[in-house]
């Protein structure tokens, strides 16, 4: 990856709340990863009553909490401020698409059906509709254009059980469907794709709703690297802050839980902040956002 400055700081978090009756075991993935045009400069995790018993990295690499839910309320707090480029996703392929054949083996689970990217269901679709395009970057990105075009954002439409298939089938859904289409479309000729989730400020970009929640996204490994795609934007974005990857969904929820628990409050931030005027901790202030603009504005 080519070095660049990290001239945009973003504030990026969460506050959760969730109600129990019983001690309830919980795994949550909720801090950025350290990789890519990033730089944690302050952050702050909580969970209020629950204790976490350690942090591990499960086999995605993605660092993983194991805690456990008190009876009653329990809250759960993350926030941080971020250091990020002012680039967009990259589209520049480093050395030639590698055959299926010559990929390094860790990457081969990424080229397979899973719970929710269904590709093996979708053979003779992804033939039909993208078959003639030359194989690689061309071909992601009709991918991504037919998914954009064809399948309708509807905010709160999502459900845990939805895999590609039948997305494709609906044609509506929210983010994480809008990733799921696109990944198994691309396993189909063999493109390993891997499910993302993490925040997306609104930095070069206005969005009128203002809305702020965890985002779904996806990435394909061309030519030497990973890069960043977006079914449902569908426009190179600046300022992402990776949580988490793996194969679908399920490696990527901010909170696995084993039992019941009720979610009683739910709020996630991502903006564009003044770095000398923000810290972790602070109340959030949406009057400080430098973001939510067609302008980009350094930091």
């Amino acid at each position: 990856m080519t070095w660049t400055p990290l001239d945009i700081t973003v504030r990026v978090g969460c506050n959760l709340a969730y109600e129990c009756t019983v001690p309830t075991p919980v795994l949550f993935v909720l801090k950025p990863r350290l990789e890519g045009r990033i730089l944690i400069m302050q952050e702050k995790l909580s969970f209020g009553i629950g204790l976490p018993s350690y942090e591990f990295q499960d086999s995605h690499g993605n660092i993983t909490y194991r805690s456990t839910f008190m009876p009653g309320r329990n809250e759960i707090r993350h926030d941080a401020i971020v250091a990020v480029s002012s680039l967009p996703d990259s589209r520049e392929i480093i050395g030639p698409i590698i055959p299926v054949g010559e990929l390094p083996s860790d990457l081969l689970r990424y080229t397979l059906p899973s719970r929710y990217c269904d590709s093996d269901k979708l053979m003779n679709f992804a033939w039909h509709h993208f078959g003639q395009i030359s194989h690689g970057l061309t071909r992601v990105q009709a991918i991504c254009d037919w998914v954009h075009n064809n399948i309708e954002y509807r905010y709160g439409s999502g459900r845990p059980d939805l895999s590609a298939s039948e997305v494709l089938a609906r044609r509506h859904g929210v983010c994480r469907d809008f990733a799921h289409a696109a990944i198994a479309l691309c396993r189909a000729f063999n493109l390993p794709a891997r499910y993302v989730t993490g925040h997306l400020p609104d930095i070069g970009y206005v969005d009128p709703t203002g809305h702020m929640d965890f985002h779904a996204y996806f990435e394909v490994y061309l030519g030497q690297e990973w890069l960043t795609f977006d079914s449902r934007f569908n426009v190179p974005r600046i300022g992402r802050v990776k949580v988490a990857h793996g194969a679908d969904a399920v490696d990527g929820a901010f909170a696995t839980i084993y039992g019941e628990a009720k979610l009683t409050h739910f709020e996630v931030w991502a903006y564009q902040v003044n770095s000398k005027q923000v810290s972790v901790g602070d109340p959030i202030d949406l009057s400080e956002r430098l973001d939510n603009s067609s302008t980009v504005r350094l930091s």
